[in-house]
């Protein structure tokens, strides 16, 4: 397997290029890649945007995926082509479509595939529309706690105080929220979203101090 430039970097895995539109995500971290690729698989048989995944070419610790083109969602906003209310829309619609395809093992019918970690920087603007990327987080589970944690990703930027980007993530999460309306469960759901944040290794002590602020501010937002 010939690996070409990097492309692009997260917390956990960088992505580099490898001809015929084709990119390597290869994690840093012990995650599995195959149960990204079948759900990646399992969903866009259901005809989700997600890229294209290359099974043969796949292993435990790398997907192979068809490239895509166009910024992500969170870089439109920051250069102004796109809004904050279009953010709202865009996310939440992707959302709501998600959860409406079933489980592919739980026989519970309240759950549904779940991203758990959709923002608009895991979103991709193509020129065939947005396509959701990165699901290393996604599993089945109830829909209530991937829309809460969504809110939740973005409202932790809004109430950053250090963040140069807090009013443009306060403008984006009041438009998701407002998308929302009833899909959202300010409530338990969103009680829970914080605990997973809280739990999560990949965030410094700073980002969970934040998680308080943040769920009162989707709470106030709701309720507005």
């Amino acid at each position: 397997m010939e690996i070409g430039e990097l492309v692009g970097a997260g917390r956990s895995a960088d992505v580099y290029a490898m001809g015929d539109g084709r990119v390597l995500r290869r994690y840093r971290v012990d995650i599995d890649a195959r149960r990204e690729l079948e759900i990646m698989a399992y969903v866009a048989a259901h005809g989700y945007p997600v890229p294209v995944v290359y099974p043969g070419e796949s292993s435990a610790t790398d997907l192979v995926m068809g490239r895509l083109s166009g910024p992500t969602l969170l870089h439109a906003l920051l250069s102004g082509q796109a809004g904050a209310e279009e953010a709202g829309r865009i996310v939440t619609g992707l959302l709501l479509r998600l959860h409406e395809i079933p489980a592919r093992v739980s026989r519970d019918p309240r759950d549904r595939i779940v991203h758990l970690d959709l923002h608009p920087d895991n979103v991709m603007l193509t020129p065939d529309g947005p396509v959701v990327i990165d699901w290393c987080n996604a599993r089945e589970g109830r829909p209530e706690l991937d829309r809460a944690l969504s809110a939740l990703i973005v409202a932790q930027v809004a109430v950053d105080g250090r963040n140069a980007w807090a009013q443009v993530a306060r403008d984006i999460v009041a438009a998701l929220v407002g998308e929302l309306g009833e899909h959202l469960d300010p409530g338990a759901p969103l009680d829970a979203a914080k605990a997973r944040r809280a739990a999560d290794r990949g965030l410094t002590a700073y980002e969970v101090s934040l998680l308080d602020d943040a769920v009162t501010l989707i709470r106030h937002l709701h309720a507005s």
